[in-house]
């Protein structure tokens, strides 16, 4: 895939999500920075003769994108290779057409961050094998949960009528991920959360915004959980754990000389461990109080339950961004830094 922002963070989050536990037909590499070595690094792992890249840029002229597909078509010049994604009647489909290679477009009322549901998001996940109606029936429990009044419309607009009523004061929001296969989506959603809030205001002139942080655990109890334990009351943490790991290693049965005070260790699974150390850092920051706390917790790895998760995040954003009065689907910001980008190209 060749793709920045929303046009790769979301399927990389469901593909790093699932690969851990299924065996998968293909492989997907993520092209999405102008870094030479990155770029050289990822063209070593795979013989591009035999590759299929699809290109995704919702605009069609993104700087990025094309610097790269710029340097993949100077070694591979064979339409057939490509596929591009895009809105219609943009600069990109006028050039698959005219090079004859597929195109395929996004829905023209979904922004990059929130088009992993989309064609963005599901025909890569889909040519590698992993389960797409599976994961958007996971997206639409969520969906029919709140706008058909379910359990989780009172829960999502407490929460964010919570967050919005303290984004003042708690304006730094965490999701602590108990599981390395949710790192991805902590990238994700760092941009959904960042680039949807953090917005002039529609009836003001106020800058306002939640700051997202995606932490790992428990790696990130031994680099941020201090500052969250003991610092600024200015953040909220989000724990997110996984019930059934499917997978029951364990810690052998062994004793170490003068680490005898470490057998209770003995005969745990690993998944038991993990969660076990979620729930004692949750408990000991409720001891704290002060901190807004909430858990999120998800039946096993699967496409159904990233599904239920990325559309609660996404459904969370655009009800937290109406409350705090912001155009969640815009990024001007980002916009300024392409138009300045653009002009000293031009200068060149």
């Amino acid at each position: 895939m060749i793709g920045i922002g929303g046009s790769s963070l979301g399927a990389k989050a469901v593909y790093e999500f699932i690969k851990p536990i299924k065996n998968l037909k293909r492989k997907l590499y993520f092209f999405e920075s102008t870094d030479p070595i990155n770029i050289s690094t990822l063209l070593s792992k795979f013989d591009i003769k035999t590759t299929h890249f699809l290109v995704i840029s919702k605009s069609g002229n993104t700087v990025e994108t094309f610097s790269i597909y710029k340097y993949i078509y100077s070694l591979q010049n064979d339409a057939s290779a490509y596929t591009f994604i895009t809105d219609p009647n943009s600069p990109l489909e006028k050039y698959a057409k005219e090079i004859k290679a597929s195109v395929l477009y996004l829905p023209e009322n979904v922004g990059g961050r929130f088009s992993v549901l989309s064609t963005v998001g599901l025909v890569p996940l889909a040519l590698c094998g992993i389960d797409i109606q599976a994961l958007l029936s996971g997206a639409k429990t969520i969906k029919e949960s709140f706008f058909n009044d379910g359990y989780l419309k009172e829960t999502l607009l407490k929460k964010a009528v919570y967050y919005a009523k303290n984004h003042g004061q708690y304006h730094i929001n965490c999701i602590f991920a108990y599981s390395e296969t949710l790192k991805y989506f902590c990238q994700w959603y760092v941009q959904l959360w960042g680039e949807s809030l953090g917005k002039y205001q529609r009836h003001s002139a106020f800058n306002v915004g939640l700051t997202p942080i995606g932490l790992i655990g428990p790696k990130d109890q031994h680099s941020f959980l201090q500052l969250i334990m003991e610092g600024t009351r200015d953040k909220s943490v989000t724990f997110i754990k996984i019930e059934d790991f499917q997978d029951d290693i364990t810690i052998p049965n062994i004793t170490l000389p003068h680490l005898e005070s470490l057998d209770s260790l003995n005969t745990l699974s690993f998944s038991k461990l993990i969660n076990m150390q979620c729930d004692s850092v949750l408990e000991a920051l409720e001891e704290k109080g002060s901190i807004p706390l909430d858990s999120i917790s998800i039946p096993k790895v699967d496409e159904c339950n990233i599904g239920s998760l990325i559309f609660y995040y996404e459904l969370l954003t655009s009800l937290v961004g109406e409350l705090i009065d912001v155009n969640t689907y815009d990024q001007p910001g980002v916009e300024a830094g392409k138009i300045i980008l653009k002009k000293k190209l031009e200068s060149q």
